[in-house]
């Protein structure tokens, strides 16, 4: 079996002791394979915001893959936003913006879907989608082949509209035609799942998996902080199971709310 964990907008700067605290015993009671963090990591990409969310990561101890998002560019200083937008962020996680994880049953591609230009809202190019797309034409049959990006590539309801991301239609058609079974995202701290059929796709689907803030007090619609945990068998089963965790200030701990299991389409 393997294991993912998605945390989303922790937003460092605005973390609730709590439930970092609650986060942090989640992730060792379900030693997950790979953790992944879709963006805004920091409120403000200060450095010691940044600082701050290396060490919880380093705590976790886990194997991880990061994107920035809108908010782990440089804001305050006008002519660094334009030359160099992602210092702070490639201070602490390194050069590579879109990485890349593969093991026995995992294929997980970023995609860097933040711009400078953009304080906001987000895009992903014709580059970027044939990229990824290439990398899934090779994924293995018992890989779960997993894209993060940051901005939403779905919403539920017409409020949200404005925050999707550029250039998403494509993508998703690519992409689902490509073989990819999931996709992970943030940016509106709102969480849920769907199922679509792009069109364009040839019938294929794709499950669009969205986290809401995992640690920070911004809070939306009532929705509490929440995490995703996805399950693959990789002893060939044709399913994962995409479960949502949320904080309960109550019980001070993380409990799983839901899950849903999605047939993955293999040759």
């Amino acid at each position: 079996m393997t294991t993912l964990l998605h945390i989303s907008d922790t937003h460092f700067g605005t973390e609730q002791p709590p439930v970092v605290e609650a986060l942090a015993a989640l992730a060792a009671q379900l030693s997950p394979q790979l953790l992944v963090i879709s963006g805004d990591i920091t409120q403000r990409a200060r450095a010691a915001q940044f600082a701050a969310a290396r060490r919880f990561i380093d705590r976790l101890a886990l194997p991880f893959v990061s994107i920035p998002g809108n908010h782990d560019l440089t804001v305050l200083n006008p002519l660094k936003r334009l030359l160099a937008p992602y210092t702070g962020y490639r201070g602490t996680f390194g050069d590579e913006l879109e990485p890349v994880h593969e093991s026995a049953g995992l294929l997980v591609q970023c995609v860097k879907t933040t711009r400078w230009w953009r304080h906001i809202e987000g895009e992903v190019n014709a580059a970027q989608v044939q990229r990824v797309a290439a990398r899934l034409r090779q994924a293995r049959p018992e890989q779960l082949r997993v894209v993060v990006v940051h901005q939403p590539m779905h919403v539920e309801g017409g409020a949200e509209a404005k925050h999707l991301l550029r250039g998403r239609d494509a993508a998703l058609s690519v992409w689902a035609e490509a073989g990819a079974d999931v996709v992970l995202g943030g940016h509106i701290h709102l969480p849920y799942v769907a199922e679509l059929t792009p069109p364009g796709a040839s019938g294929a689907r794709i499950v669009i998996a969205q986290a809401g803030t995992a640690l920070s007090s911004r809070l939306r619609r009532d929705a509490p902080n929440s995490v995703n945990v996805i399950r693959h068998d990789t002893s060939g089963a044709t399913r994962c199971n995409i479960e949502r965790w949320d904080f309960s200030g109550e019980r001070g701990e993380f409990q799983r709310i839901n899950a849903r299991s999605f047939e993955l389409q293999r040759p």
